[in-house]
């Protein structure tokens, strides 16, 4: 296998699970509709990087620990389980909050500032185990005998990201005209809900696959 075969390869897995609806697109999204394009690219800018960390860690072994380690792995599920759980809950504890009565005198609504968004987005994918997981799966399939597994690593996340990047292009964009006949505070709320129901949703998931149970490591089972 060449290099250029691996890349190619490797972008039509990535390509694939980038197109499932997800907790990094329903972010991304909710973030398009109810906040501004700024924050919306910075929240896409996290989730780009959290999941370029998670590539290098594989390339390195980091993420092999939670693929061999039960505990190491339960309990980046408990943070990521515990994380998205209070995101989704307040998310929707906020969007229950009454919408201040229009005034011309009454300064703009704050849209987010940009570094929560980056800070929001690389969490959110750092903190879900299943990430590490697809990486230390799928990496080690795609490295061509004599190249680096650093560089390789490097490389094969590079194309995930620049995948990432296109598919949350399509979705700022498309949002931001969404956002005309959704800009009102009825919608934004219901948008808020439903991604925070999502969050709850993944959430609960992370926590049920913590629970101790008979058997293999969860993650070796990710891995089977």
């Amino acid at each position: 296998m060449t290099i250029l075969d691996a890349v190619l390869a490797f972008a039509v897995v990535a390509g694939l699970l980038t197109l499932i609806p997800g907790l990094d697109t329903a972010l991304v999204l909710r973030s398009s509709l109810s906040r501004s394009r700024t924050y919306a690219w910075a929240t896409a800018l996290g989730v780009i990087t959290g999941s370029f960390i998670w590539g290098i860690a594989a390339a390195v072994g980091v993420s092999a620990l939670l693929a061999a380690s039960e505990l190491a792995y339960r309990l980046l599920t408990v943070a990521g389980a515990g994380y998205m759980l209070w995101l989704g809950g307040n998310l929707i504890r906020t969007s229950f909050r009454p919408a201040p009565a229009p005034s011309a005198d009454a300064p703009a609504p704050a849209e987010g500032s940009a570094w929560r968004g980056l800070l929001i987005g690389a969490a959110t994918n750092l903190l879900n185990p299943k990430v590490g997981v697809f990486y230390i799966a799928t990496i080690p399939q795609f490295l061509p005998a004599g190249v680096s597994p650093l560089l390789m690593g490097v490389l094969l996340a590079g194309v995930h990201g620049a995948l990432t990047l296109i598919w949350f292009t399509l979705l700022i964009v498309g949002g931001g005209y969404a956002k005309r006949w959704l800009g009102n505070p009825r919608a934004l709320a219901a948008v808020d809900r439903v991604t925070g129901l999502v969050l709850i949703g993944f959430g609960g998931k992370l926590a049920v696959d913590a629970l101790p149970q008979a058997g293999p490591s969860p993650a070796a089972v990710r891995l089977a």
